[in-house]
């Protein structure tokens, strides 16, 4: 059973649809038995890091995620969720995250248009990770954020130049983090999600 952690702030129509799109059968849910007994977790999210990890504190899920994380099962972070997944973020005042991956998400400070939003291409950091099985270096994928995570390196399967190195896919054992939509990134983000399904399980 793969599940999509339903709190209250994720585009969950979208992604649901791109997950049908590639036979991968996911279920959206907020149910603590179901969370427990997952394969799979998806956390989706769009808006703010605090508001964000206020809502998911409110649902009484945090203890089963990090439990299912430390069961080495596969997690998947997406946009807002992704960022989730870092200590701390700076985002409206300082915030304390899951802590999954090592790192802060931090406001951009360049003279680009803030939000990033749009499509941007993909620079591989490691080519060889399965994540990346089913798409090519400078692939395009779509965007929207105002903050940024930076992260360990090591941390850092691919990234997008956006006045500095954006980190757009993270990944530590079976967690994977992706900046970007993928359910908003056509053929590409359905790759993406493919390989999710088809070789991180």
């Amino acid at each position: 059973m793969h599940v999509i952690v339903d709190y209250g702030a994720g585009n969950i129509a979208s992604i649901l649809k791109a997950c049908n799109d590639i036979e991968f059968n996911v279920v959206l849910s907020k149910n603590p038995e179901m969370i427990k007994n997952a394969d799979s977790l998806i956390l989706p999210g769009v808006g703010a890091f605090g508001a964000a990890m206020e809502q998911l504190n409110n649902t009484g899920l945090i203890p089963l995620i990090k439990e299912h994380v430390s069961l080495g099962k596969p997690f998947l972070g997406i946009c807002l969720g992704m960022q989730l997944l870092y200590e701390t973020s700076y985002e409206m005042g300082k915030f304390q995250g899951l802590g999954f991956l090592k790192g802060e998400v931090v406001p951009f400070k360049n003279t680009l248009k803030v939000p990033h939003m749009g499509w941007n291409q993909l620079t591989f950091n490691k080519p060889e990770h399965p994540i990346l099985s089913g798409i090519k270096e400078d692939d395009y994928v779509y965007f929207v954020h105002s903050y940024y995570v930076k992260t360990k390196e090591t941390d850092v399967v691919a990234y997008t130049p956006y006045g500095v190195d954006v980190p757009a896919i993270v990944a530590k054992n079976k967690v994977v983090g992706m900046q970007f939509h993928p359910e908003k990134s056509g053929t590409v983000g359905k790759a993406l999600l493919k390989a999710y399904k088809e070789r991180m399980l």
